[in-house]
């Protein structure tokens, strides 16, 4: 049976509340799970204690046997120090789309316009 340590949704309309649980991977994200073994408000501060609630020695169990936590929960355990620090790379996303590269070019040009018309100035009066 292939494990999965994941968030089930509960709470209303815009007002998420998670259950982190161990459930195969074959059920519905919101369907029969096996343990519950904590939970996620997205809706506390990012300092809050309350936020991330984890029965550490049961994930731990948990991973032991062999499942395989989600990248989001997997975010929660790396802070919570259960698992090592895994190396994230996404090279594009801090490249700037087509249209904010326009932009940069564009107040570059007027940024380079102005600096030689104020400079022209300078060079007629010191002739």
């Amino acid at each position: 049976m292939a494990m999965k340590i994941r968030l089930a949704r509960g709470g209303s309309k815009k007002r998420p509340h998670y259950a982190i649980v161990a459930s195969d991977s074959r059920m519905p994200r919101d369907g029969r799970f096996i343990e519950k073994l904590g939970t996620y408000n997205p809706l506390l501060a990012k300092d809050d204690e309350r936020r991330v609630v984890m029965d550490v020695e049961r994930v731990q169990y948990w991973l032991g046997q062999g499942a395989q936590a989600t990248d989001r929960v997997a975010r929660f355990l790396e802070a919570a120090g259960v698992v090592e620090k895994k190396e994230r790379n996404n090279p594009k996303k801090a490249v700037p789309g087509k249209a904010a590269t326009e932009r940069a070019e564009a107040k570059a040009a007027k940024a380079a316009a102005a600096a030689e018309a104020a400079n022209a100035p300078a060079e007629e009066t010191a002739e």
